[in-house]
């Protein structure tokens, strides 16, 4: 291990944007595929699904591993490997996508039928706090290209379900941006807003600067990938005024074709005009890359310096939606590392 990867181990960091089910690695899908498949999958046939090469590729790749996430035992060991994995790296904190509005689509459509489902997270996210120091909180992620219908019985299974579980801090739209925008969702971002729910959202992936002002325009107070906020000035003076943070996701954003290279990534600009950016793996699994990489090929590919990574890692915590006491004593350790 050379001196600055063990360095951004040592730093402690949150992960804001990260999709539980795109943690599954390959070894994991086989180790869910043998608790009840009569023929298991072999660990070539599921490396083979994690192979694609733009962002239609990757949402297919993705259904194909949700498949294996039947129940209950299946969901609390992929959050329990992906804890196991982000205490490696010095992550100390996360905020994880579960993808609800899969579980629903492809599902039964059951709203009773998650909560099964959810107690096995919990189990691991105790866990974790018990024996990790890991603390997790719990995002639930509606798919914008599903029906409105949809995405309402998501955000109202959040706001339901958050008075007796704290650990579910907020709601999230994910899925294919091209094919549906933020507007549609205002008045259910407005009633989250007023259950007590947090808003994040995915925009300006794979489209251009106006999804991410249609984002802030209903109440987002998080953008994940924003990559073409670049491409309009008076944005990037918005949410640095605002002090909106980003959820960047680089190489996932290489891995899906939206970007040419890490080093072309906006990362750098944006964190040079003062925005309140972060750094995350968004899938890693699917991707090849976790948090402890993202921030190397910060170093590598961008110049980041140890001041700079420390500033990212202060950053996320800055940009989470953990207590201001809890926020002050980790920002206290990360200027400690050294």
């Amino acid at each position: 291990m050379t001196d600055i990867e063990a360095f951004i181990r040592r730093l402690p960091k949150a992960e804001l944007h990260l999709h539980l089910e795109g943690t599954i690695t390959p070894a994991t899908l086989v180790e869910l595929s043998t608790l009840h498949d009569n023929k298991p999958i072999t660990v070539a046939e599921a490396e083979a699904l994690y192979r694609f090469s733009d962002f239609t590729g990757f949402l297919l790749a993705f259904k194909a591993v949700c498949g294996q996430l039947i129940g209950p035992g299946d969901y609390e060991l992929a959050a329990w490997r992906m804890m196991q994995h982000l205490a490696a790296q010095g992550v100390v904190h996360a905020e994880v996508y579960v993808s609800v509005g899969v579980i629903y689509h492809w599902g039964t459509g059951d709203p009773l039928a998650f909560e099964p489902i959810f107690a096995g997270l919990e189990n691991a996210r105790e866990r974790a706090a018990r024996e990790l120091g890991l603390s997790i909180y719990w995002i639930f992620d509606a798919v914008r290209h599903f029906s409105l219908e949809e995405a309402e019985r998501v955000f109202l299974k959040a706001a339901e379900m958050r008075r007796r579980y704290p650990s579910i801090v907020g709601i999230g739209l994910g899925g294919d941006e091209r094919r549906t925008g933020s507007e549609p969702f205002r008045a259910l971002y407005a009633q989250a807003r007023e259950a007590g729910l947090r808003l994040t959202n995915h925009a300006g992936e794979t489209t251009g600067p106006e999804a991410i002002r249609e984002a802030l325009a209903i109440g987002s107070e998080r953008i994940g990938h924003a990559v073409s906020a670049i491409q309009d000035f008076y944005l990037l003076q918005e949410l640095k005024e605002r002090g909106i943070p980003l959820e960047l996701n680089p190489t996932s954003n290489v891995r899906t074709g939206v970007c040419a290279s890490f080093a072309a990534h906006p990362l750098r600009r944006y964190f040079d005009a003062g925005l309140l950016v972060t750094l995350n793996s968004d899938d890693p699994a699917f991707f090849g890359s976790d948090l402890v990489n993202e921030y190397l090929l910060a170093h590598s590919e961008q110049g980041f310096t140890r001041k700079e990574l420390r500033q990212l890692a202060s950053n996320s915590i800055n940009a989470s939606f953990l207590p201001v006491l809890e926020k002050t004593e980790w920002l206290f350790r990360i200027e400690s590392i050294k």
